[in-house]
């Protein structure tokens, strides 16, 4: 017997180490402090998105001026220029976001506060339809990346999509400061091959006065065939905003960092945006000097920008294919700045009572794992969708991005109109500048986007706008129909009427029984007539209604239903409506014996009728039929 018992007691623990290797341990809620980070594990959590970004925004931007030729890849260095002093201003304000919300003031948190309801749901439905393309997005641009290293795994886009995407799910799961510490080191080397190239570059092309050799060749560009016009060059700058996505994300997980949360939000902030501007001017410098431009996507001889600037700069040996490996990783794995705020987004809606209030709750390793089973199964679901080539998404999310921005930097402007100060002038001003810049934006994106596809995010928004105002309307009828002030009544108290499901008698049944002589004088066993009824007809006299009376008990009396059709469930549940309709001032308690196996595999062997009969009686019942499990714990 020992044997056996320790053998269990094996098994149960193999199943928690299990569960340990991939989630981890589970921690205690005053562990949360432990799970603090600093900067160092900020940047990889929350700024992947952004960084990753300047592997595809330029290439978005340039692949737009491929017909004006060689004189196109002029101007993408004025575009870039124009998307970093935007990227400046929306620095500046969301630094004043962090520091004025140090809770964590997303653009949903800020404009619901400042702004009204239906502006902080416009933001939170923008937000999440952002976070849903970029988990999506990068995903596949880093398997899109790929498979243009290596064409064999054309085939199997999909499965390595979904594969990454499990992954990244199991990572997030782990808590946030594991999921820091694993993509650290991809983070930190791309962002060193990166910076190399472009130092690299850099000094070779003012040591050649402007006109460095390439030691690869990029292939030739083509003449133009379209004279610049204002259209085209807005259609460039809106595509090149991809690189500003994924700035929101800081300001939204601010107490995920240790103390003091704000300095700490607002210095790995400071890194991100720093670390992206360096790469994006870098590259638009690059470009133009070795004769670098965009390649059609999809068509022979396609090459992104980045692979062959690092070609032309440097060469292709192991720096190159170390560099190329990094930037794979970093594209895939950007999807986890959606995990990373995606989950602390929904949980604030939640707390207001827009989403459900599961989304508020806490996992075993502290994080809001219904969040990120929620991102995982819509992103999953998008990528199913598009088959993982989502290349058409990728200029689709900066709609949803600017739009939180806008409504972020406005609410702000009224944040400080109400607080006042010496300082809320200047303040008023930064935060403005910004609404007024990513308003704008804005506006660009969607009229020069609205046609490739970004009505779908216009669809979207306000579907989700739709969806969360009706989970707040019924959580308002809820409230409003439980709501009670009034003291407990005390009067006109009465037992209910036990009913109790009986298929024969045996220890459940009598368990049963037993405790329904607890609750009532009036106990009806209810059983369908059969083979065995008979058998049960005689048990019932011997067996129950004898015993009560030599102990003075209600005798309980065993009613009789016919089923002509051999229906179990639906005959029990009518005769305890028409029983509540028959006697309308008493109530009715249904208690049901359950067997209770150790062994979920042993459900296949049982009907497990109870589960439909308790389902039936929650649905078509009222508020004076109550349901009561009997549970009957078979040991083996």
């Amino acid at each position: 017997m020992e044997s056996k018992s320790s053998l269990m007691n094996d098994v149960r623990s193999a199943r928690m180490n299990i569960a340990d290797l991939l989630f981890g341990r589970p921690l205690a809620t005053e562990e949360e402090k432990a799970e603090k980070i600093g900067p160092l594990e900020g940047v990889p959590i929350f700024g992947l998105d952004a960084l990753s970004s300047a592997a595809y925004g330029p290439e978005a931007a340039l692949t737009l001026l491929i017909p004006l030729g060689m004189a196109g890849v002029i101007y993408i260095r004025p575009i870039s220029v124009a998307i970093v002093v935007l990227l400046a201003i929306v620095y500046f304000s969301y630094r004043q976001t962090i520091e004025a919300y140090p809770q964590g003031g997303g653009s949903y948190t800020v404009a619901t506060e400042n702004l009204g309801v239906w502006p902080g749901l416009l933001a939170a439905a923008s937000l999440m339809v952002d976070y849903i393309l970029t988990a999506a997005v990068g995903i596949s641009a880093g398997v899109g990346a790929l498979v243009s290293a290596v064409p064999s795994l054309q085939e199997h886009i999909l499965g390595i999509c979904l594969g990454i995407l499990l992954l990244i799910t199991i990572v997030n799961l782990r808590g946030v400061r594991e999921t820091g510490a694993l993509f650290m080191i991809p983070t930190y080397l791309f962002i060193a091959c990166l910076l190399g190239m472009i130092g690299i570059g850099i000094f070779k092309a003012l040591a050649a006065g402007g006109h460095p050799v390439p030691v690869v060749p990029p292939p030739k560009l083509t003449s133009a065939t379209e004279v610049v016009t204002a259209w085209l060059l807005l259609r460039a700058f809106s595509s090149g905003c991809t690189a500003m996505t994924g700035v929101e994300a800081v300001s939204n997980g601010v107490m995920a960092f240790k103390e003091p949360p704000t300095k700490y939000a607002q210095l790995t902030l400071t890194i991100i945006i720093g670390i992206l501007m360096v790469m994006l001017l870098g590259i638009a410098y690059l470009c133009p000097a070795y004769g670098v431009a965009a390649t059609p996507p999809g068509q022979p001889g396609y090459e992104s920008v980045l692979s062959q600037l690092l070609g032309a700069i440097i060469g292709k040996h192991t720096y190159y294919y170390v560099s190329i490996a990094s930037i794979l990783v970093v594209l895939s794995l950007s999807a986890n700045t959606a995990f990373a705020d995606f989950p602390r987004l929904c949980r604030a809606i939640a707390h207001n009572g827009y989403l459900p209030y599961s989304l508020t709750l806490r996992g075993r390793r502290l994080v809001f794992v219904q969040g990120i089973y929620a991102l995982s199964i819509l992103t999953g679901t998008l990528l199913i969708i598009f088959g993982g080539i989502t290349d058409r998404l990728i200029p689709l999310y900066a709609v949803g991005a600017f739009t939180a921005f806008t409504l972020s930097q406005a609410g702000m402007v009224m944040h400080w109109k109400r607080v006042g100060g010496p300082v809320s002038g200047k303040s008023m001003f930064i935060n403005g500048l910004g609404a007024v810049a990513t308003g704008i934006t804005t506006i660009v994106v969607l009229l020069t986007k609205f046609t490739e596809g970004a009505w779908i995010t216009v669809v979207l928004i306000p579907g989700l706008i739709w969806l969360m105002s009706s989970v707040h309307r019924h959580y308002v009828r809820i409230a409003e129909a439980t709501r009670y002030n009034s003291p407990i009544k005390t009067d006109n108290l009465c037992p209910p009427i036990a009913l109790i499901p009986v298929e024969r008698w045996n220890r459940v049944s009598a368990k049963a029984v037993r405790f329904a002589w607890n609750l009532s004088p009036e106990i009806r066993g209810l059983h369908i007539e059969c083979e065995t009824t008979a058998e049960l007809q005689n048990n019932w006299e011997r067996l129950v209604a004898e015993p009560a009376r030599k102990a003075g008990l209600p005798v309980p009396q065993l009613v009789i239903l016919k089923s002509p059709y051999r229906l179990v469930v639906r005959p029990i549940v009518e005769y305890t409506l028409n029983l509540a309709k028959e006697k309308p001032d008493d109530h009715i308690a249904v208690l049901i014996p359950e067997l209770v196996e150790r062994r979920w595999y042993y459900l296949l062997l049982h009907n497990n009728r109870s589960s439909a009969l308790k389902a039936l009686l929650y649905f078509k019942g009222n508020e004076r039929i109550t349901v009561i499990n009997i549970p009957w714990y078979f040991n083996e």
